[in-house]
């Protein structure tokens, strides 16, 4: 009897150990991807592109220098050149890396009339939140945005003439990223849920119970397991070269991706939603036969409306999949992150700029902790959308569960 008590004890703990286990882990990371991405997390890391704009520029002939007031509040982190007219701050970037920012130009200076050395328009203006990357000066060293914004006025002061100047646009921003994710998403499942629901039915209502269809299941089950690096080097020999040949795409692109991505969720749909059909009753089968309905007809009126909560499922874990591959990715679309995104072209999706990310030296742990978040996010959102359209549905149609 003691025996009993104590192996039921050691049981009770046993589960709940393993439970509280798993709870502790998942909260360390979610805990661990907070505190280093949520102080990145900003609108202008969503909206702003990655690559950002540099040029290189020189005075206008005939500017002058003059007591350039500031017509703004200049706080004790903001260093203001009254001699040339503008206001710089040390900042971060959306990388988290070190920058220095134009937080003012005076409407009088002669930054706001600047020569192109590069291609594009002649002419140039010194913006606010344009990132100022180097000064350079005749006779004298060059100002480095590493060196601080302080020690860039103060070298900017004690000159009369800047022989170049070079500043970008804010880059950084995981925009591209985003739109390649998207279109990923949708067009894995245009070519993954048809075949894989369909595939389903054939294995749950059609298929004879024999050893071609129970071979069949066993390979389905087995390439649940196949590594995702596998299917990116079969994506990269096979969908890679098809769609080279179909389209104007000149290697890894968008389609070859989504096809790639389509054959690994394929198990996971067909499994999936193999199981939901299944605890169907066969009392709504009898039912629809015996009032006259043929053998498609049932599955397709009666059978898969009753399934349609565990098809929907199938997508969610479909779509958690997508966003989260990587390795596949890598071969069969590229690691070039991109701001335009085009079907034939390279491109990476969220995780692939993780991925990028985390290759850096050193990596940018606080950025992908960040894209992480944003990963997060995104599989909760889809995760309501996708219960509450089921919700709608099975009350549209009746279903109950």
């Amino acid at each position: 009897m003691l025996n009993r008590k104590v192996k039921e004890r050691l049981y009770k703990f046993t589960t709940y150990g393993a439970a509280f286990f798993s709870l502790g882990v998942l909260l360390m990371i979610i805990g661990f991807v907070f505190i280093n991405g949520f102080k990145l997390l900003n609108i202008d890391l969503i909206t702003h592109n990655y690559t950002a704009v540099t040029y290189i520029s020189d005075l206008n002939d005939g500017f002058v220098l003059n007591e350039y007031q500031s017509n703004i509040e200049i706080d004790e982190n903001t260093y203001y050149s009254q001699k040339w007219g503008v206001a710089l701050t040390d900042d971060t970037d959306l990388q988290g890396k070190n920058v220095i920012v134009v937080t003012y130009v005076h409407e009088d200076s002669p930054l706001n009339t600047l020569n192109n050395k590069g291609v594009g328009s002649l002419t140039l203006s010194l913006r606010k939140d344009y990132e100022i990357i180097r000064i350079a000066f005749d006779g004298a060293a060059s100002a480095l945005s590493s060196r601080g914004a302080q020690n860039m006025i103060n070298l900017l002061d004690a000159q009369d003439n800047i022989r170049e100047l070079e500043f970008q646009t804010t880059g950084g921003g995981i925009r591209g990223s985003i739109i390649t994710t998207i279109y990923l998403i949708g067009l894995t499942l245009i070519f993954a849920l048809p075949i894989g629901v369909g595939a389903a039915i054939y294995l749950n209502e059609y298929a004879k119970n024999n050893r071609f269809n129970n071979m069949l299941r066993t390979f389905i089950e087995t390439l649940t397991g196949v590594p995702s690096i596998i299917y990116g080097l079969m994506g990269l020999a096979i969908f890679v070269p098809i769609t080279i040949k179909l389209t104007s795409a000149t290697g890894g692109n968008l389609i070859s991706g989504s096809m790639t991505l389509a054959v690994i969720l394929l198990p996971i749909i067909i499994r999936t939603t193999e199981e939901s059909l299944k605890v169907v009753p066969d009392d709504y089968r009898y039912a629809s036969l015996a009032l006259g309905a043929s053998k498609t007809q049932t599955v397709f009126k009666v059978i898969l409306p009753s399934a349609f909560s565990g098809i929907l499922t199938a997508t969610l874990l479909a779509i958690g999949r997508i966003i989260g591959e990587s390795a596949a990715l890598v071969f069969a679309i590229g690691t070039s992150i991109k701001d335009d995104i085009y079907l034939t072209d390279k491109s990476a999706s969220l995780a692939v700029h993780i991925w990028s990310m985390m290759t850096d030296e050193p990596a940018n742990i606080e950025l992908s902790s960040t894209i992480a978040i944003i990963i997060l996010f995104m599989v909760l959102v889809l995760n309501i959308s996708v219960k509450l359209i089921s919700k709608r549905f099975m009350r549209k149609y009746g279903v109950t569960q």
